[in-house]
């Protein structure tokens, strides 16, 4: 079976040293990922020691794997190396704008999924931080990321010491629009979360948290309107200290 079919997130790593080479090698074998005029537009920041993977949790809301992993990797979009090259080329770069922090973040997630590939095919656990765009300048400051560099992505890396169960997905129907795209029925709804709805521990969710649906859990407790909208606030601040909306 394919490594993406049973593929987990990893939170709890057992206490084993990531080698050194082996990372170098992966770090190095991502870059083959896809990327925009072959600019590479990221850079990752590695931490290993106590004090750095302290500094970082606070910006993961304090989430135990982020001191316990062995190694924590931020991924930045990064246009600031490729800015002072155009510096010292006698050409006058042009990226200090939105569009340019979006070509480089797609750059910088794309070689995350590709580096999350081949890890996980050599037997080691990640997970990945959605929380990197929550609190993003606490990481700016923790790493002393200078101007058109901004952190995107996190993953704790480490060998796995669990096996948690596969979490549902979606099935195919709900996310491919053939032609063009079909917007979603009531019908369709009832379709496509059907299963998930139905799942033991999503309806355990519901009960503990006195919600009467799964999407009300969603909504009203994980991902609110009132953090997402201050989250989005502080989100366009870090990008006009890094100089991505000027």
């Amino acid at each position: 079976m394919n490594t993406i079919q049973t593929r987990r997130t990893i939170r709890h790593y057992a206490e084993k040293d990531v080698d050194q080479t082996l990372l170098t090698e992966l770090l190095g074998l991502a870059a083959r990922t896809q990327t925009m005029g072959n600019l590479q537009l990221y850079s990752v920041v590695v931490t290993r020691s106590e004090e750095g993977k302290k500094a970082l949790a606070p910006a993961h809301f304090n989430q135990p794997m982020v001191t316990q992993a062995p190694v924590v990797l931020t991924i930045c979009a990064d246009f600031r190396r490729t800015t002072r090259w155009c510096e010292e080329r006698k050409a006058n770069p042009g990226y200090d704008n939105f569009l340019s922090f979006i070509n480089a973040a797609t750059d910088a997630l794309l070689y995350t999924q590709t580096f999350c590939n081949l890890a996980e095919d050599r037997g080691l656990g990640l997970c990945f931080l959605g929380t990197t765009v929550y609190m993003p300048e606490m990481i700016i400051d923790a790493l002393k990321l200078p101007k058109l560099v901004m952190p995107v992505a996190t993953l704790t890396v480490g060998w796995p010491d669990e096996n948690p169960p596969l979490t549902d997905r979606l099935g195919v129907a709900a996310f491919v629009h053939e032609e063009h795209y079909s917007d979603y029925s009531a019908a369709d709804i009832d379709s496509h979360y059907a299963e998930k709805e139905a799942l033991e521990e999503n309806r355990h969710f519901c009960e503990i948290n006195n919600k009467e649906t799964l999407a009300q859990i969603f909504t009203d407790i994980r991902y609110t309107r009132k953090d997402n909208e201050a989250m989005s606030e502080g989100l366009k601040k870090a990008l006009q200290r890094q100089g991505f909306l000027n």
